[in-house]
């Protein structure tokens, strides 16, 4: 059975954890107004637009054989890399002794 603390241990332990709360509660908080620059806090919002719009200016890319190519060979890596992780971390002789606990001389 675990022995209980002193009462003298326990109060200053409670009186430092307060003392400690209390001077944290008296620092002074940073002024967050002044991290942003004038041109930033006054600019308007930005202009929605429509999705469309945003599509036709993006770069039409292809997929071309070297990449497609590319790509089926990193899924099939992957693929394999999950099935060789879906196995026993512990093969079956050790999960036996495991079994069988600790003799303690």
């Amino acid at each position: 059975m675990p022995r209980k603390a002193p009462v003298f241990m326990r109060k200053l332990a409670i009186s430092c954890l307060t003392a400690a709360a209390t001077l944290a509660a008296c620092s002074q908080f940073p002024e967050l107004q002044d991290d942003a620059d004038l041109g930033s806090r006054d600019a308007p919002y930005p202009q929605l637009v429509p999705v469309e719009t945003l599509r036709a200016q993006a770069p039409q890319t292809a997929v071309t054989p070297e990449s497609q190519a590319a790509l089926e060979a990193r899924i099939t890596r992957l693929r394999n890399r999950a099935m060789r992780l879906k196995g026993t971390v512990v093969d079956g002789g050790t999960r036996a002794r495991m079994s069988q606990g600790v003799n303690q001389p």
